[in-house]
């Protein structure tokens, strides 16, 4: 299992905060957490088609990168500021 973490306008769409993922394997992408939580809900889909951040452990992570079970994984929207 995977913890899931959704921050700001991620988690005021999907509607949820914090939960686990079951992997189906030992270990996954981040490409494929998308593809599960996309399968989750409607919601989860819209929000990861707006182009959200993903961290890995809190480092910030692209759709290659591996997650195995135990890891934290939390998705965010982009950042901008001045």
């Amino acid at each position: 299992m995977i913890t899931v973490r959704a921050f700001a306008q991620v988690r005021e769409v999907t509607g949820e905060d914090t939960f686990t993922l079951s992997l189906s394997t030992p270990t996954a992408t981040v490409s494929e957490i998308k593809e599960l939580l996309s399968q989750r809900s409607a919601l989860w889909r819209e929000v990861l088609e707006s182009g959200v951040l993903c961290a890995v452990e809190q480092a910030v992570s692209d759709d290659n990168t591996l997650v195995s079970d135990g890891t934290e994984v939390a998705f965010f929207p982009p950042v901008t500021g001045g």
